[in-house]
């Protein structure tokens, strides 16, 4: 994201909030490095800004929740939130937009990625995660009411992007790192599951992404039937395949900064080797989760040398 936004010399605030840029810039990107996939993700506020979210935007930053502002500080506010349509304007139009771009521009010539916030993700956004956090304990029913409304709102989203032009959709529930095992199975799982068996009955491939340490978490998430499960780099590749077993499609999981970023095109090779290594068969190339900008272009080039290079015998 932010670095197919700097190589294109566009601003990020343009970047998150025009389609024209994001497509623009994952279209050159995608060229200049031989990916064979664009997407549609720029910030996790995109929902929550249509619900009527408060929301900070930045020049060359993400936009960001005003945590401080959440749109359900006051619980009783549930009761009136509408899923909204994206039909004509607001930011999940400019994401339905992105598709519609690429569809018009590429085709089928590359993988067309769409993106929803998982239950927990988009449920700390209207709430607060610092809040939710504590409904686990003080107002478990709430909870199970605000992640009925999310994943209804997430199914519709993910459905019009369908429409659109996306063959692959990414679900991104980073907040399922921060809970127990206990409260995942409880209260996560159930709505993840269901929202990748909705969109499975679109006839979707769908990828999960959970930033941070999932370790306690991997057997379940196994379990939810993802087709692509991307592991973030805190985590182990040999756990989490154990974890998984030898029928999941793992992607990840070289840490963005110190094995990409920071490292050289020499150690880049030996790095996705041994991780290569670890995850064994049906396994993506990746970074555990997003190449930051200031990533050198040799680094790159080497990651994805690395790609083209691989014994066939273990990849997909």
């Amino acid at each position: 994201m932010m670095f197919a936004c700097e190589a294109f010399g566009a601003r990020y605030l343009d970047y998150a909030t025009d389609y024209r840029v994001m497509c623009e810039a994952q279209m050159a990107i995608a060229a200049e490095y031989g990916f064979d996939y664009v997407h549609t993700m720029s910030d996790p506020a995109c929902e929550a800004a249509d619900c009527g979210a408060s929301i900070s935007y930045f020049e060359n930053q993400p936009p960001a929740i005003n945590e401080n502002a959440a749109l359900l500080a006051d619980k009783s506010m549930l009761s009136g939130l509408r899923v909204p349509s994206p039909a004509d304007v607001g930011r999940m139009n400019n994401r339905l937009k992105a598709l519609q771009c690429y569809q018009e521009r590429i085709g089928d010539q590359l993988i067309v990625e769409g993106w929803v916030e998982g239950p927990i993700a988009e449920a700390a956004d209207l709430r607060g995660i610092n809040t939710l956090m504590m409904d686990f304990y003080d107002d478990p029913a709430f909870v199970r009411d605000l992640l009925e409304f999310v994943t209804a709102l997430e199914i519709d989203f993910a459905r019009l992007q369908v429409q659109a032009g996306a063959v692959q959709i990414g679900i991104g529930d980073a907040a399922a790192s921060l809970v127990g095992p206990s409260i995942y199975e409880e209260f996560v799982w159930p709505y993840e599951k269901r929202m990748v068996d909705s969109l499975h009955a679109m006839g979707l491939i769908v990828k999960l992404h959970i930033c941070g340490n999932t370790t306690r978490i991997l057997e379940p998430m196994g379990r939810l039937g993802c087709d692509i499960v991307e592991i973030d780099y805190p985590v182990s590749m040999t756990i989490a395949r154990e974890a998984m077993g030898p029928g999941a499609v793992l992607a990840g999981n070289a840490d963005p900064v110190r094995a990409v970023c920071d490292s050289t095109p020499d150690d880049i090779p030996i790095i996705l080797r041994e991780i290569h290594r670890q995850a064994g068969a049906r396994y993506v190339l990746s970074a555990g989760c997003e190449i930051p900008r200031g990533t050198p272009p040799e680094n790159l080039r080497a990651f994805v040398e690395y790609a083209k290079t691989s014994k066939p015998e273990v990849t997909i």
